[in-house]
């Protein structure tokens, strides 16, 4: 494969940017990879800038369900730009963007547009630390809510993938508050409430965990959370940047039957445009300024092009078919795990709705500890070969695999015949 255009950007973005990238993942150093530098992207097929084409796996961590470059999502960002692209003032597309999301999630009354997923977990904490009036917060190790400082205290995702415990620049004050559990064990959550109950603010959760590969919620667990939570005055946040309408349209509380106090959201409310939001019960929500006495800004927040674009993405997302989307994925995630095993490698593959993630170990992954005692050197030859068959997937373990609804059979079958041709 020439990389050598990629190559040339790389060594040129290293002079420039700390590391050559500006999300640390991307530098594929873990799989002993260089970076591909990307020229154009459509439905699911990604081309880089040597002309090599990839079926995509990634969709840019997620947010794009409906493909790269959908007709409807580009016209509107099209359309939105002719009419100017910041305002840094009210626009009719945010309101319209918020009824939308409200609409679409059963524990929602009122939501606040914001610029990223990270924006929206920090800012969700505050929220939920104004209102109640503590200060601690519980999070699940290996789950990753974004790089606020309190969330970097055993975080998955990039931090997982670097092995980087937590980050020099949080002030040891600061993660002080940061109360961790392991995924889906209940008991221990009711062991911190027993001990600190009258002091913590929330418990954040990916509903489905999905920064330490592909975790699911053991039956119970979120349940569990709820209760615990309730009967202690704390709030619940669940983290849906990535679930949230992937996982159902009304994302996992509908799925999964919970009402969160709070949600938040990442790119995918705004097509894969920088965007996030948060939201909650009017009675939370009226807590945010100017409203209530919770400070939260940002310039570009309800920006026109990412709220057309979110506009535009939901309107399709709502009437696609997401229990057929997901009998599909099952079915190949199926036969991915079964060519690989036929190779004598130890392989899991777990999977919901349209996400899944090769665990190269003996036993399930339940949590952070247990994907951290998966073969890694059996991921990094899985992918280097899948690439150099054109098939792009996550450059790390600690990832997920993602399905758009434009993946096509022929998409799913080429996959399947580079996975044949993997050896270990």
């Amino acid at each position: 494969m020439n990389e050598s255009t990629s190559r040339r950007l790389f060594e040129q973005a290293c002079e420039l940017i700390p590391g050559g990238v500006n999300s640390p993942v991307r530098a594929c150093h873990n799989v002993h990879s260089l970076p591909l530098f990307i020229a154009e992207a459509h439905g699911c097929r990604l081309k880089d800038v040597d002309g090599q084409e990839y079926i995509d796996f990634v969709l840019s961590w997620g947010p794009m369900l409906l493909g790269h470059d959908h007709p409807e999502v580009t016209k509107a960002v099209r359309d939105a730009a002719g009419r100017g692209t910041s305002y840094g003032a009210p626009c009719p597309d945010e309101v319209t963007l918020a009824q939308m999301v409200v609409d679409a999630m059963p524990s929602l009354e009122m939501v606040r547009m914001v610029n990223s997923g990270t924006e929206a977990t920090m800012s969700a904490l505050r929220l939920a630390r104004g209102v109640t009036g503590r200060d601690k917060v519980l999070k699940f190790i290996g789950c990753y809510h974004g790089h606020a400082d309190p969330y970097l205290a055993a975080a998955g995702s990039g931090v997982a993938t670097f092995s980087i415990p937590g980050t020099p620049g949080v002030p040891a004050a600061v993660v002080a508050d940061t109360l961790l559990a392991p995924y889906n064990d209940l008991a221990a959550v009711e062991t911190i409430f027993a001990r600190h109950g009258d002091s913590i603010a929330a418990v954040i959760v990916e509903p489905v965990a999905a920064n330490m590969g592909l975790v699911l919620p053991k039956a119970g667990f979120l349940e569990g959370l709820r209760a615990i939570t309730a009967k202690h005055g704390a709030l619940l946040i669940f983290d849906e940047v990535i679930t949230g309408f992937r996982a159902s349209y009304g994302g996992a509380q509908e799925r999964f039957g919970i009402t969160p106090d709070l949600t938040t959201f990442g790119k995918i409310i705004g097509g894969g445009l920088p965007v996030g939001a948060f939201g909650g019960k009017r009675a939370i929500m009226e807590h945010v300024a100017p409203r209530g006495e919770v400070y939260q800004a940002g310039t570009l927040s309800g920006n026109p092009l990412a709220m057309a674009a979110g506009i535009a993405t939901l309107r399709q997302l709502k009437n696609m078919d997401y229990a057929a989307l997901e009998r599909r994925v099952s079915a190949f995630a199926h036969e991915l795990r079964d060519i690989l095993a036929a190779k004598n490698v130890p392989i899991q593959m777990p999977t919901i709705a349209s996400m899944f993630c090769p665990y190269f170990s003996e036993t399930p992954v339940e949590n952070f500890d247990d994907a951290q005692k998966c073969d890694q050197e059996l991921f990094t030859t899985f992918y280097k070969q899948m690439r150099a068959q054109g098939i792009y997937l996550a450059p790390s373990g600690y990832e997920t695999g993602m399905v758009s609804f434009v993946h096509t059979d022929d998409d799913f079958a080429r996959a399947l015949d580079a996975a044949r041709k993997v050896t270990f």
